[in-house]
């Protein structure tokens, strides 16, 4: 599904009409997404349970290399690969460009279908999995933790979507006279760049500390950074201080992934039985998903309602620098994990909870 609907947003035609293009993409898409949806969490839960053949003390990094990295990675590379087509095409021809961009799309997929025929399923799996899991048992073991887990998901996401989709539009208001798409893709490529350092560094921190306390030390120093973005943000909203404002901006986002960007993914697939663990793991990271849609559909209402330009550029970084706070309040005081997520005892308390249910044991 990957491949097809990639390669068919590529090629959209829409009946040569432009309304009837987007129409097309927006098919294309919404199905590109189902593709992704379901290729996600397979792939997160695949990893969770593969991390516990690992060395103790290392499974925390291992997880986050082969999942929020690889994602971030895919970040950065999602932003460069349009300057360098547009710098190849011009702007006189972007009608080119937009296609070879959704065209590129069509490549990874065809990796990932060979990669995917040659995994053998893990260990773990093959020992417990069940062909009928209970599914009020489930919800009895496992409510709250899975509301805490997409809650604190779709606060991540309504910030890091959010500011990701306007992140050009900001920069392209920093940049003044300098309207060139390549520069705005530039620099947009700079911003996606500092992913990677604050992924990379959560990796080790997850592994020091636990997940919990990663998460809610991320979010706070992100909360503390946007606050101080916020106060500061006349001064930051100048063509000659851009550097700067990446600079900020760029710790911020780095940030997020120390915190929440690393953790909530890891949290999530590894707080439940190997059983139930792949539509625990997909229901969590569907609440972030709608907390990504709220946030790119409230960001041009709060800047829309906002009372001076400045304050358009401001509200953005109260409003999810408060949300952050709560998020850390919420990811102390309710996950359960502190340092080690066993696999292996959250089975078979499932497990054995189920069979006692079946079969009453006998007095």
């Amino acid at each position: 599904m990957l491949f097809i609907f990639a390669a068919l947003s590529a090629g959209s035609y829409g009946g040569g009409s432009t309304s009837g293009l987007f129409a097309a993409l927006t098919a294309w898409r919404f199905l590109l997404g189902l593709a992704i949806g379901s290729e996600y969490p397979a792939g997160s839960v695949a990893a969770a349970e593969s991390s516990g053949e690992l060395k103790a003390g290392t499974r925390h990094r291992w997880f986050i290399f082969a999942t929020d990295c690889a994602i971030d990675f895919g970040f950065v590379i999602a932003a460069f690969v349009p300057m360098v087509v547009v710098l190849a095409t011009t702007e006189d021809h972007l009608r080119v460009a937009w296609r070879i961009m959704l065209g590129l799309g069509v490549i990874p997929p065809l990796s990932l279908l060979y990669l995917r025929l040659k995994l053998k399923e893990p260990e773990a799996y093959v020992q417990t999995a069940m062909k009928n899991t209970p599914v009020w048992l489930t919800i009895k073991f496992y409510w709250f933790r899975l509301l805490t887990c997409g809650l604190i998901w779709f606060i991540y996401n309504f910030s890091a979507y959010g500011f990701g989709i306007y992140s050009s539009a900001i920069l392209d208001n920093l940049l003044g006279n300098d309207n060139r798409l390549w520069v705005t893709f530039g620099w947009n490529t700079v911003l996606n760049l500092w992913y990677m350092p604050g992924c990379i560094f959560g990796v080790w921190v997850s592994d020091w500390i636990g997940p919990r306390y990663a998460l809610t030390l991320g979010v706070t120093l992100q909360a503390i950074v946007g606050f101080i973005m916020a106060g500061c943000y006349k001064y930051l909203n100048e063509p000659s201080r851009v550097g700067g404002f990446v600079v900020v901006y760029g710790i911020f986002l780095a940030l997020g992934e120390v915190g929440p960007g690393d953790n909530i993914g890891l949290i999530s697939s590894k707080t439940s039985a190997t059983p139930v663990r792949g539509r625990y793991y997909a229901t969590a990271a569907a609440l972030g998903k709608v907390g990504a849609f709220v946030g790119t559909y409230l960001f041009p209402i709060i800047q829309d309602n906002a009372p001076t330009p400045l304050r358009a550029g401001q509200d953005p970084f109260w409003v999810v620098s408060s949300l952050a706070i709560f998020s850390g309040m919420v990811a102390f005081f309710c996950l359960p994990i502190s340092r080690k997520i066993p696999l292996m005892p959250r089975t078979e308390d499932l497990r054995h909870t189920y069979r006692s249910m079946v079969v009453p044991e006998k007095h």
